[in-house]
């Protein structure tokens, strides 16, 4: 993968959300033309999802787009290693949600991350049962389905999406899908990319430090952490600087990083 021009990458802003809550959303990120073709090709599909990405060339041109190279080099460097990848198919009126998970979670690393896109061809309103998230879950490391015990948790978020959104995720949020209520077939496609590089400084920097960006982080608690908010923010913190490359900024609870650090 080349490198893209500089106004492709994600801002800081943008990667501020992602520290903060785990995943971005972005909409109509792929032309219509091109994910009208994806979604032409998913619904002649007939072989197992996980051959979709290998055998379907227009599905590969949709992470050929600017933009989206962009997104995915702000996130794993300009040589992102293949993890896999799967197109996730749920008929019509399949009442049966999934339990909460998360993905793979055997992890040596402390802060890098692998990305997962999920994207959208169609529209996927609340009722077609797309992807259930748990904002700022990702950095709470858990055993695959060991919280499938959970039903609802305060602040879940479904990912209700138009056609060409593709959203952006870190491997460790938690997730789950839902029923699909409606009298259509739900398809998304999910690819998982490990990083490259070293994902320090990869995005748009510009404005790192300014305070409204800080602010995201710093004010990005979710009411389900309760007691474990201000550790929950410390992890936040920690990934902003690996993330950043600067290893003095300090968006740490009481500035905590800079307090109980000796150089």
């Amino acid at each position: 993968m080349s490198n893209v021009e500089r106004h492709h990458l994600l801002t800081a802003e943008q990667m501020a959300r992602f520290v903060t809550d785990g995943f971005l959303i972005v909409e109509n990120i792929v032309p219509h033309d091109l994910n009208a073709a994806v979604l032409e090709a998913e619904r002649s599909w007939d072989g197992p999802g996980y051959n979709f990405w290998h055998q379907t060339e227009v599905l590969r041109q949709v992470f050929e787009e600017p933009q989206v190279k962009g997104i995915i080099q702000s996130f794993v460097g300009v040589n992102p290693a293949y993890d896999h990848s799967f197109l996730h198919i749920v008929k019509a009126r399949h009442l049966k949600a999934q339990g909460w998970h998360a993905d793979s979670i055997i992890d040596v690393r402390p802060y890098a991350f692998d990305v997962q896109a999920f994207y959208f061809a169609h529209d996927a309103p609340a009722e077609m049962g797309p992807t259930l998230v748990l904002p700022g879950s990702h950095l709470r490391k858990t055993n695959t389905a060991s919280i499938d015990r959970y039903k609802n948790i305060i602040g879940q978020r479904q990912l209700e999406a138009k056609g060409g959104t593709i959203v952006f995720m870190h491997h460790g949020i938690w997730h789950c899908a839902q029923p699909n209520h409606t009298d259509q077939t739900r398809y998304v496609f999910k690819l998982r990319l490990r990083p490259g590089q070293v994902q320090r400084g990869l995005f748009n920097t510009d404005d790192y430090t300014s305070p409204d960006v800080e602010q995201i982080i710093r004010k990005g608690s979710q009411a389900w952490q309760g007691n474990e908010a201000r550790l929950e923010h410390m992890q936040r913190a920690k990934l902003w600087r690996y993330v950043t490359g600067d290893d003095n900024i300090d968006v740490s609870f009481e500035n905590a990083l800079t307090r109980m650090s000796i150089h």
